[in-house]
């Protein structure tokens, strides 16, 4: 079984036309540094921070009617092996929800028994080095 090494982020909804009002609050009111998204998800609006020095992350994303149980709404958690806790979910019967690929972030989707969103990812290198290279 994969073991969760840790909340990676947590995403936070956010209405269109937004990114200033987060930028303004979590940047300049909260003092967090915003980072830039990976390429390959950057098209769908998104403005990320870091939440302290130990590499978690606030993530928030634009949706028409956005609000709290927002379908977009989620909680990451990182693993160590995202195909032994693919393996492991799927002998439980737990769907597994796939989504776009992120280089070096293979990730998917699952709801807990009380239906919220949880992302699994394992991070097996910087996304930002795996855009250069494709370049």
């Amino acid at each position: 079984m994969a073991s969760v090494q840790r909340l990676q982020h947590a995403s936070i909804p956010m209405p269109p036309g937004g990114a200033d009002d987060a930028r303004r609050f979590y940047g300049d009111v909260l003092g967090m540094a915003e980072v830039e998204p990976p390429a390959s998800i950057r098209h769908l609006g998104l403005v990320w921070f870091l939440a302290g020095d130990g590499g978690h992350e606030i993530h928030c994303f634009t949706e028409d009617g956005f609000g709290p149980n927002s379908p977009g709404q989620h909680l990451c958690l990182q693993v160590d092996d995202i195909d032994a806790a693919r393996r492991d979910l799927s002998a439980r019967d737990i769907p597994i929800e796939e989504t776009q690929a992120i280089p070096n972030r293979p990730r998917f989707f699952i709801h807990d028994p009380f239906g919220n969103r949880i992302e699994l990812t394992q991070i097996v290198g910087p996304y930002q080095d795996a855009e250069r290279s494709d370049a």
